[in-house]
């Protein structure tokens, strides 16, 4: 079982920025590829990024890609998504998600465990 508590979210201005931690309980988050998505409502979640169990690979969605950083401290059992730049469409829920699968992807059906998601919200 994995635990993921997110946090960070809040209200910002557009063109700022805002670090989104999620703490994961458990002992083998180290073996978990981590994803981290958003959804709006009355829509699909969408993929934003994620990052590797040993954190040497990232990947990002077009949407996102040279504003978002997704970085993981195995030793703190978290993962972080810095984001830079924000822009008003930004605003949704954002969450994190563990893969126990080993299947790196971006399909949000192959993540077993989600956080509560938090808030962003970006004015104009």
């Amino acid at each position: 079982q994995v635990q993921l508590v997110e946090s960070g979210g809040g209200l910002v201005q557009a063109g700022g920025s805002l670090r989104l931690p999620c703490v994961a309980s458990g002992r083998s988050f180290s073996n978990y590829n981590m994803g981290c998505f958003r959804q709006a409502p009355g829509k699909e979640r969408d993929f934003v990024a994620a990052i590797s169990w040993s954190g040497r690979s990232t990947y990002y969605s077009d949407s996102v890609k040279g504003r978002f950083a997704i970085s993981r401290d195995n030793r703190k059992n978290t993962v972080y998504l810095q984001m830079n730049s924000l822009k008003p469409e930004d605003t949704t829920v954002y969450y994190c998600a563990a893969d126990t699968s080993g299947v790196f992807t971006r399909d949000p059906t192959n993540y077993d465990y989600w956080g509560q998601g938090t808030q962003v919200t970006v004015s104009s």
